[in-house]
């Protein structure tokens, strides 16, 4: 008989605690980039926001389950980011475009 394809997968103990540690690792890594931010200069932020990324595609793809989800799921779930994205992006067109109030006085 065949299985159901939506069957709720469970991740192995092992691969949460490997995750959940590279989490941590990843936290004192932030730490120390913020310790040493004035050293790094224009790379600080590119930096956290690097790390920032890498940990959140751990818990998306671990502790979501996306990795072990259908493909539908998962470009559904990355749209959202995308529209995110695109709201970000006409904002900053909306702020890059402001021209300056002079006054009457």
């Amino acid at each position: 008989m065949n299985e159901p394809k939506d069957v709720h997968h469970i991740v192995d103990y092992k691969i949460l605690l490997k995750s959940g540690a590279a989490l941590f690792a990843l936290t004192f890594l932030t730490m120390i980039a913020f310790w040493n931010h004035h050293h790094l200069g224009a790379f600080a932020a590119p930096i956290a926001f690097l790390i920032a990324g890498v940990k959140a595609a751990i818990v998306m793809m671990f502790f979501m389950g996306l990795k072990y989800d259908s493909t539908m799921n998962r470009i559904i779930f990355g749209l959202g980011f995308f529209f995110l994205a695109v709201l970000m992006a006409f904002s900053a067109l909306d702020i890059w475009t402001r021209v300056p109030v002079l006054g009457t006085i």
